[in-house]
């Protein structure tokens, strides 16, 4: 950091307007080195990381998050969104990845979408409101991160509804064109039949009512299995697009994707999909549903997939 005492000496030398001037801009431009050399973030795996965040900065962004001024580097050359899930937001659920991510070399950036109107903490609830709206509300995002960073696509990182939400922006809204990689933690491409979740979508048609007909939360009836929108997501027997690289990471232990496998989806034959299971190599591994945003183990196997030239060891806990 620079030093005070050589920071009064040296605007006190100058002796003349013209020396002030060029003494403060030599000054901006060290302190822009100091930033660019700034100490790592502290990464922290643990689920309360993002909440406490949210309670000292409400509606704010996680530290190393949000920069619209972070220019890609060729060796990280696209900018990473992060797209939460149900109930979650741009610093609930992320506080383990966004350091993560941006101490190896990443513009990160992540919003909270679907949140219902009103006042906080309303507003940092996120994932509540009808899927369509979500999906365009990302895709105005990821407009506003490509035009910051001038990059041509973003590799997008979604947990549980977010990446259902980010299928349905890839698909139905033509949203495939600005997307490299999709990294899906406990995805949900089939819909989910937790607590017989499964049952909602002939009910709501008993009564003519719409899949958005689920109480508060809007959403949570568009991603039961068989609903209108997953159907709309896997429309021609596959939810992925050609031109985006897939990666699924999900866990045996999902209590909220029943079964993990509606998630695990192999492509068609043009598709480019990786499925992987955190429990294979590590049986220990006992990560819940949300525990896959604050786990160290599904954090390297997601750096992997945006990064497969140079893998990282996989630790296992």
């Amino acid at each position: 950091m620079l030093r005070a005492s050589w920071l009064r000496a040296s605007l006190f030398r100058a002796s003349s307007p013209a020396v002030f001037l060029l003494t403060l801009v030599a000054l901006v431009l060290s302190a822009g080195t100091v930033v660019a050399n700034a100490e790592p973030l502290p990464e922290k795996y643990d689920e309360l990381v993002g909440v406490l965040q949210e309670l000292s900065s409400p509606g704010g962004s996680l530290p190393g998050s949000n920069d619209f001024g972070c220019r890609p580097t060729a060796e990280h050359p696209r900018p990473v969104v992060l797209v939460h899930g149900t109930t979650g937001g741009a610093q609930i659920t992320w506080g383990a990845f966004v350091p993560m991510l941006k101490n190896a070399g990443y513009c990160v950036f992540a919003l909270t979408y679907g949140a219902i109107p009103g006042p906080w903490p309303i507003s940092a609830v996120g994932g509540m409101r009808p899927i369509e709206g979500s999906a365009q509300e990302i895709g105005a995002f990821v407009d506003r991160v490509l035009a910051a960073t001038g990059a041509s696509t973003v590799d997008i990182v979604g947990h549980s509804q977010g990446t259902i939400a980010t299928g349905y922006y890839a698909k139905v809204l033509g949203g495939h064109s600005k997307i490299t990689n999709d990294v899906s933690l406990a995805p949900l491409w089939l819909g989910t039949k937790a607590l017989g979740a499964e049952k909602l979508p002939g009910l709501f048609d008993r009564f003519g009512l719409p899949d958005t007909a689920f109480p508060i939360c809007q959403a949570c009836g568009q991603f039961a299995a068989g609903a209108k929108l997953v159907d709309k997501v896997n429309a021609g027997g596959t939810p992925y697009v050609e031109g985006i690289r897939y990666t699924n990471i999900g866990t045996r232990y999902d209590e909220q994707v029943v079964p993990f496998t509606q998630g695990m989806l192999p492509g068609l034959p043009g598709d480019d999909v990786t499925n992987i299971v955190v429990q294979d190599g590590c049986e220990k591994d006992d990560s819940d549903h949300t525990a896959l945003t604050d786990s160290k183990r599904a954090g390297y196997l997601v750096l992997n997939a945006l990064d497969p030239a140079h893998p990282r060891e996989v630790p296992c806990a």
